[in-house]
């Protein structure tokens, strides 16, 4: 196979070709020292330092800057980046590059964690938009052009927008186009967090990407949804309002100053798997979806909910909650993205023309998993949702005055009305249910609870077994 079309892996390959003696980092010495298991280690002849005629990330001008050009070719990008930190330290240097402590930021409320780290870490306040509720996903959607224009109304001093597109559920904003020029009317910098989207580029089918629709910054998770490593991500800039340069800069600092080649090989991959797709890809990739949603829709009970991105697709089996599907499926060997209250998130692959898999086996076991939900006592599994108070909110507290608070555990009944003192993260996804600084409302403390008899995990200021939450103190 010819690597012509990606320059990074074709120069790793060029390079090891040599069978070069390493007399540099990393110290397992091409594999040699390391005791991983034999089909593990392999990779590891791969897995080199900034050596003559490999580059190097931080100041790209051969093979890396070769790669990262045709990347931002095909996104239609200024400059795009490869990003060896996940989406995280694309997040974190979308936020460095466009505001300085105090500034305020309009951020979707169900944005990832990492965003809200950023804030933290910039000392930048965060003005919330609350989505709508999406009744079809039965998740938290995306937010709306009209509460965007009042929340610009009541905060002018507005800095940066950060919104997330499509939704960890595949639910994209319909809206965001019309968002960004609102943003930008104003010199507001729109910052998105498409990390379920870099998949958007190989067909005009899926939706459309944010970039596309004129963001400034917008970050990608090719590993999400592109055959890309752990970890590999990108980003893109294509912006009159945020320097290239500065973007840049914080991308050094940020980064580490030894970034893995295997991940960015991988990422090379991954833009070439992207750039080849085609029509008849599509169409593979289509009678593969189409094949297993028929064979899920077969099963008694189950239901199989469809949102905008192609890519996603979630299962509910009637009477149950999606723990507890999870968990029957993972007896079947079946693991899927993550489980809520009420169903289960799958990411189907992006396959090509040349995948030849049958449903047959898989369907079974999915049949399987659910005909065993039928000794398990079936749960009242009701939707809930309350509306906000407000469409647009801000922190009772400050990051930096929370770090100056006393503390206190208290039980979740006990907290209504208190100031969580640290965020409350169900994961996956890695969304806050409450971030630090809020106060805690009782639809806060019904949907803790719900989730903690639903057997759900948690980041963050909860004790599972006490259920307690933390808090400032009084």
């Amino acid at each position: 196979m010819t690597y012509e079309d990606r320059p990074l892996v074709r120069a790793l390959q060029n390079f090891q070709s040599r069978n070069p003696l390493s007399f540099h980092v990393p110290g397992h010495k091409n594999g040699m020292l390391s005791g991983l298991p034999d089909n593990m280690r392999q990779a590891l002849v791969y897995d080199v330092t900034e050596l003559t005629g490999l580059d190097d990330l931080h100041e790209p001008a051969e093979a890396i800057k070769q790669a990262e050009d045709k990347l931002s070719r095909l996104y239609g990008s200024d400059r795009s980046f490869f990003l060896v930190n996940g989406s995280t330290v694309g997040n974190l240097a979308m936020l460095y590059a466009t505001v300085r402590q105090g500034d305020l930021v309009l951020v979707q409320r169900n944005a990832h964690k990492s965003v809200f780290h950023a804030l933290e870490l910039t000392g930048a306040q965060p003005v919330f938009l609350s989505p709508d509720w999406h009744e079809q996903t039965q998740t938290a959607g995306t937010v709306s052009l009209e509460n965007v224009k009042y929340a610009l109304k009541q905060y002018p001093n507005i800095k940066a927008a950060v919104f997330t597109a499509p939704t960890y559920y595949g639910v994209t904003n319909y809206e965001m186009e019309d968002i960004i020029k609102i943003c930008h009317s104003y010199s507001i910098p729109v910052l998105v967090d498409e990390a379920h989207g870099a998949h958007f580029i190989v067909n005009e089918a899926f939706p459309k990407s944010a970039l596309d629709l004129g963001a400034d910054l917008v970050v990608q998770s090719a590993h999400k949804t592109l055959p890309a490593m752990t970890m590999a991500s990108f980003l893109h800039i294509h912006s009159q309002l945020v320097s290239v340069e500065r973007v840049a800069h914080y991308l050094q600092m940020l980064q580490s100053s030894s970034p893995s080649y295997v991940l960015m090989a991988s990422l090379d991959d991954a833009r070439y798997y992207a750039e080849t797709y085609n029509e008849n890809d599509y169409a593979r990739f289509l009678l593969y979806r189409q094949g297993l949603i028929q064979e899920l829709r077969s099963i008694q009970g189950v239901e199989a909910v469809e949102p905008d991105d192609g890519l996603k697709l979630l299962l509910r089996a009637e009477g149950h909650t999606g723990f507890v599907l999870q968990e029957a499926l993972e007896q079947q060997g079946i693991y899927v993205e993550l489980a809520d209250l009420y169903q289960v998130l799958l990411i189907l692959p992006l396959v090509k023309a040349d995948y030849d898999e049958e449903h047959a086996n898989t369907a079974d076991k999915f049949r399987r998993a659910v005909k065993s939900l039928t000794d398990k006592e079936a749960a009242a599994v009701q939707t809930y949702f309350s509306p906000p108070s407000s469409l647009v909110s801000v922190t009772a507290y400050t990051a930096k005055q929370l770090h100056t608070m006393s503390t206190e555990w208290v039980h979740i009944e006990q907290a209504a009305q208190r100031v969580a003192a640290e965020s409350i993260i169900p994961y996956p996804p890695g969304i806050p249910l409450l971030c630090a600084g809020e106060r805690v409302t009782e639809e806060y403390i019904k949907q803790i609870q719900d989730l903690l008899a639903a057997g759900c995990r948690f980041q963050g200021a909860i004790n599972m077994e006490t259920k307690e939450i933390k808090v400032v103190g009084n």
